[in-house]
C-alpha cells in the first residue's frame, strides 16, 4: 500500500518569481531597490499582482495557511512581505522632502504584522537606512515564532534601535520630535480588530496620526491599523496612510469607500503563495 508523504519545510525549494504572476519576488529583486526605483517603478513592477481578483481577509488567511501546509515556511513568506515593505519605504525616504538624516519609526505589534515590520527594518539597514523600532509586546519579544525569529535577527544590527514595551506612556515619548521622523511604518495590527483600540496600540496610533499632521509620510503594512480587509470598517482611532503595501492579491476592504480613503495609494506585492494554496 502506498502512502502520500506530507511536504515538509526541508523539501522547500524557494521560487524566485511569484507562482501566479511570474513577477520577481521582493527578497531577490534588485530592481525594486535600485537607486532609480521610485513608487512608480514599484507600481509598474507589481502591476500584474494588483490586477488579480480581490479577496477577503478570511480568504487570505486561508491561502497563507494552505501555503504552509503545502510546505512553504511562514518565515519565508514574512521575508518576502518585509522586503516589499522595505522597498516601498526606501522609495518614500529617497524621493520625499524629509531630511536625509531623518530615520523611519517602525511601530510593530506582537504578531506577524509586526514581524513584517521587523523584516523591513533589517532590509532597510542593508540599504543604509537605520531605524527606530517600537515593539508592543508583553514578554519583551513578539508572540509568534516567525516574528520572534526576525526580532532576534536584529540583535547584531547597530543601526536599528529597538524598544519593547506594553506601556502607552513609553510609546507617547515618541511624540517628542515626531515631526523630525523620516517615515512612519505602521506594522501594528492586521485585520479583524473592531471598535475602540486598547493601550498601548491606541497611543501608537496617536503617534502615527500626529506624525502625519506634521507631513511625515505613513506607510501601512497590509492594512492601516486597523481597517478590516474584508469590509473596510475602521477601528477607533484609526491610522490614515499615505501608502499601503498589501500582499498577494488586492483586498476587498481596501477598495471600499472608507478603506480607499484610509489606505491611500495601495500597492499589491507578490510573496510567493503557491497556486494550489490560492483557492478562489
Amino acid at each position: 500500500m502506498s502512502t502520500t508523504r506530507e511536504p515538509s519545510f526541508a523539501d522547500f525549494q524557494p521560487p524566485t518569481t511569484d507562482p501566479t504572476t511570474r513577477i520577481p519576488l521582493p527578497a531577490s529583486d534588485d530592481v525594486i531597490v535600485a537607486a532609480t526605483a521610485d513608487l512608480e517603478v514599484l507600481v509598474e513592477r507589481w502591476r500584474a499582482q494588483g490586477a488579480l481578483p480581490t479577496m477577503s481577509s478570511e480568504e487570505m488567511r486561508g491561502a497563507d495557511a494552505r501555503a504552509q501546509r503545502l510546505g512553504t515556511p511562514g518565515h519565508w513568506l514574512m521575508e518576502q512581505a518585509g522586503a516589499a515593505v522595505a522597498a516601498v519605504a526606501r522609495a518614500l525616504l529617497v524621493t520625499g522632502e524629509r531630511s536625509p538624516r531623518a530615520r523611519p519609526l517602525i511601530l510593530c505589534g506582537p504578531g506577524n504584522n509586526g514581524g513584517d515590520g521587523l523584516v523591513a527594518a533589517r532590509y532597510l539597514a542593508r540599504l543604509g537606512f537605520g531605524s527606530e523600532v517600537v515593539l508592543l509586546a508583553s514578554e519583551g519579544h513578539p508572540s509568534t515564532p516567525d516574528a520572534i525569529l526576525n526580532w532576534e535577527r536584529l540583535d547584531s544590527i547597530d543601526s536599528v534601535h529597538r524598544v519593547a514595551t506594553v506601556r502607552g506612556s513609553d510609546v507617547a515619548l515618541y511624540l517628542n520630535g515626531i515631526e523630525r521622523a523620516g517615515l512612519i511604518i505602521d506594522a501594528l495590527l492586521g485585520t479583524g480588530v473592531r471598535g475602540p483600540l486598547r493601550e498601548p496600540v491606541r497611543t501608537a496610533v496617536d503617534v502615527a496620526v500626529r506624525a502625519r499632521e506634521h507631513l511625515v509620510p505613513v506607510l501601512a503594512v497590509d492594512t492601516p491599523t486597523s481597517v478590516d480587509l474584508t469590509t473596510g470598517e475602521p477601528s477607533d482611532p484609526v491610522i490614515r496612510a499615505d501608502v499601503t503595501v498589501t500582499f498577494h492579491r488586492p483586498k476587498l476592504g481596501l477598495r471600499s469607500r472608507v478603506g480607499k480613503v484610509l489606505a491611500g495609494h495601495v500597492l499589491v506585492a507578490p510573496i510567493g503563495i503557491p497556486v494550489e494554496a490560492d483557492r478562489g
